[in-house]
């Protein structure tokens, strides 16, 4: 047990900072916005930085593809060794990227690269650590032990939101736009070496070092991928609902607050903040239940709620005027998406066999985050700029509706073998349920 918990650890603490680093780029957008384009609108201005952020999640179907055959080829230890340096690189360019009034356009060009090889480097890394966390976990206890990749997440994003109430009330205004805006990007660099040295030393998940499933040959390849396609358009319809209202209430809320419910920057922060903390203590609460009743049940009830509850959450939260009526609002939608985050990883990863696990989970991820999850928040600014705002709230709506058809045809996965799913001739089907038996304890 000490061991599952030490693999835990280390990949739950290394997906913490590439999250770190991948969202406070969202969290500090207000602020360096106006560093890199030419006066004018503060929509547009948004609208341009949101733009770069979503063309990072259109190279992450390139580093699932790259880093996914990383890992099944060469293990989940050396893909997630591979994932947090490149966002090591990320960061430091980000941090020292000259601003408009000293290189133009030069400055979008470099934030361009480094958001590139932030979405690489995520590309791989969901797949990697939601793979590694289920391979490690204790047998009946995957549900719960992957939902600490939601915990990591949103941990990282608390650290980075927790930064900018920091800075808020220790620099100016003019500081935090001037310059102020790059220290989190240090502090995500020299986190990101951190881990890269606890993961030389982690240890690889024995269900992939006894794998037999797949010739070596065939580890990680697209060929080997293709004849599990219905796993993998499974994979892209059951992210579809869930990663557009992950990143509506997660990246985006603290925007809608400022820029739309009319809430001063601070304000709108600490809501986000104390939202994303309560959240993330529900993860391995919903993750232990998936363990005893199913993951069926849990995603259901997300997309049932998020399905009628998200056009009456935007109206309100657009006229909640106040920090408590903005809290409230704010937990109730990410008590919805828990169903989806809590056990999303655990679930993808239960579909495919060892030898295409990884890039099982990466590559379709990867392809339904760049066309929904990453262009959530430029689609969000898109309505609003078009003078029709509440249009955003339905397109959510739907994209969870979408998912929910799935979710209701879907088979269970809580009970499947990891060394057995889909190993070849003679092995029952990918999604096949095994006899009822009874789960771990949660305690």
């Amino acid at each position: 047990m000490e061991q599952h918990w030490k693999k835990i650890w280390i990949g739950s603490a290394g997906n913490m900072v590439e999250w770190f680093d991948w969202f406070v780029y969202a969290s500090f957008a207000t602020y360096f916005a106006g560093s890199f384009f030419p006066e004018g609108n503060d929509t547009a201005k948004l609208m341009n930085t949101a733009g770069i952020f979503a063309v990072g999640f259109f190279m992450r179907p390139v580093g699932g593809w790259l880093l996914g055959r990383v890992g099944d080829r060469r293990g989940r230890k050396a893909a997630l060794t591979l994932t947090v340096t490149l966002m090591s690189a990320s960061a430091v360019l980000i941090a020292a990227a000259p601003t408009y009034g000293v290189a133009g356009y030069g400055g979008v060009a470099v934030l361009l690269v480094a958001r590139l090889l932030q979405g690489l480097s995520v590309g791989g890394e969901y797949a990697a650590s939601a793979t590694y966390l289920t391979e490690a976990s204790a047998p009946g206890r995957r549900g719960f032990a992957s939902s600490f990749q939601y915990v990591s997440m949103t941990a990282g994003q608390l650290l980075g939101l927790g930064l900018l109430i920091v800075l808020q009330h220790t620099l100016t205004s003019a500081e935090l736009h001037d310059w102020g805006w790059r220290i989190p990007f240090v502090v995500g660099a020299l986190g990101a070496a951190v881990i890269f040295y606890l993961r030389r030393n982690m240890l690889e998940t024995e269900t992939y070092q006894e794998a037999d499933d797949t010739p070596q040959g065939d580890r990680g390849t697209v060929r080997a991928l293709l004849r599990h396609k219905r796993e993998a358009l499974l994979v892209i319809a059951l992210t579809m609902g869930g990663t557009v209202a992950y990143y509506t209430y997660t990246t985006y809320l603290t925007k809608y607050l400022s820029n739309t419910a009319g809430l001063p920057k601070q304000t709108a922060t600490l809501v986000s903040f104390c939202a994303l903390l309560v959240f993330a203590c529900l993860q391995p609460l919903a993750g232990a239940l998936s363990d005893r009743i199913g993951r069926r049940p849990l995603l259901i009830t997300f997309a049932v709620g998020s399905t009628f509850l998200t056009v009456p959450i935007m109206t309100l939260l657009k006229h909640a005027g106040s920090f408590w009526p903005a809290l409230g609002l704010s937990l109730l939608a990410l008590l919805v998406v828990t169903g989806y985050t809590s056990i999303n990883a655990c679930v993808k990863a239960e579909l495919f066999p060892t030898g295409v696990r990884s890039l099982g989970v990466a590559l379709p991820y990867a392809l339904a985050n760049a066309a929904f999850g990453g262009t959530a928040e430029y689609v969000a600014l898109w309505f609003k700029k078009s003078g029709i705002e509440s249009g955003f709230s339905w397109y959510v709506a739907g994209c969870a509706a979408v998912s929910l058809v799935v979710y209701l045809t879907m088979r269970e996965t809580r009970d499947i073998d990891l060394k057995r799913v889909g190993g070849g001739p003679g092995t029952e089907e990918p999604g096949a349920e095994e006899p009822d038996r009874a789960p771990a304890p949660l305690a």
